[in-house]
């Protein structure tokens, strides 16, 4: 089959879902822009990620000024507008400065409240003055993934240290900004039971300079190095009763509005059970993160959580973070 060509005038998708914006459910247009990608999956690469793909060698300050200008036709009155580009949109080699400052013109000439993406190296005082200039409210998202600098580094290879993410908080703080933080649940090469602490000693770290903690269980993309590990049945996608239960116990470790929104969820690529309960716990994740209820997790029991339960138990014996399912011969 012919590879599509991708169009550097057309953004990569956009659509409408929900969030939260001053304590109620709001409608957020979300728009993908397509860039001449990030810099760091350039130099070396995070192991799990592949949003590359959609990316362009040339992409013109024009071209991404079109993209959001289509991509704006399909606003309908959203109060909350997400800008993202498959990696920084501070980075002036991604969103160049006068694209930019006149595409947080037009969403903040309609929008209430913005959020962009961006690595903390960009988040400084030079990038977000100018920008908000032009938005009544900004948000900076930032993929800390985990608080634990030797699993980003070894297990991730992100390329920055949690003091970069401290730094980046306080730049952000001093403009005005507010801060949503990207926690990843089960980075590769560690097993389930060491993903559910490191997600929750992070919710912990993370949450003094943070707004909102996104946990965002793995999903394995293409051509990434965890998509090889999965092919080997070296790595398993988290257990959704792991997302909950770090969702449950993260609740009581932190202040901040603590939200998930799994990609691929219940597929064998993302976080998923037995198949059986998957879209009840879905829903139940999707409903904590607009209410932040502790009682939308109270899930009905499945047979499948005894075997999660055994599941944590038998890794540690295993001396293997790969899937025990896959790796076990068949009876």
């Amino acid at each position: 089959m012919a590879k599509r060509r991708m169009d550097p005038s057309e953004p990569v998708a956009v659509w409408s879902e929900k969030d939260v914006l001053g304590g109620r459910a709001v409608d957020a247009l979300v728009v993908i822009l397509r860039s001449s990608g990030c810099y760091w999956s350039k130099q070396s690469g995070c192991l799990m990620c592949g949003y590359n793909s959609v990316s362009l060698s040339s992409v013109s300050s024009g071209d991404i000024i079109s993209q959001f200008s289509k991509a704006m036709e399909k606003y309908a009155g959203q109060p909350y507008i997400k800008i993202y580009n498959s990696g920084s949109f501070l980075d002036p080699r991604e969103i160049p400065p006068e694209a930019r400052e006149s595409i947080l013109a037009m969403a903040g000439e309609k929008a209430q409240h913005i959020l962009v993406e961006s690595r903390p190296e960009f988040v400084s005082p030079a990038n977000l003055e100018p920008a908000m200039g032009h938005v009544k409210s900004l948000e900076v998202a930032m993929g800390l993934e985990t608080a634990d600098d030797g699993i980003r580094a070894r297990c991730i290879n992100k390329g920055f240290a949690f003091s970069d993410f401290e730094r980046a908080c306080g730049a952000a703080k001093d403009a005005g900004a507010s801060i949503r933080t990207y926690l990843l649940l089960k980075p590769p090469y560690l097993t389930e039971g060491q993903a559910i602490a490191d997600a929750l000693g992070s919710i912990k770290a993370a949450g003094p300079m943070s707004q909102t903690i996104s946990v965002n269980p793995m999903n394995v993309q293409r051509g990434t190095a965890v998509e090889a590990l999965w092919k080997k049945n070296l790595y398993r996608p988290p257990w959704l009763w792991s997302l909950i239960e770090v969702l449950k116990e993260g609740r009581e470790l932190t202040g901040a509005r603590l939200v998930s929104a799994p990609s691929g969820g219940g597929s064998k690529r993302g976080v998923h059970n037995c198949g059986a309960c998957d879209d009840s716990l879905l829903k139940a994740v999707e409903t904590f993160s607009l209410t932040q209820d502790p009682k939308a997790l109270e899930c009905r029991a499945c047979g499948c959580r005894e075997k999660w339960l055994d599941y944590l138990e038998a890794e540690p014996f295993m001396g293997s973070a790969g899937d025990l399912e896959r790796l076990s011969p068949p009876q």
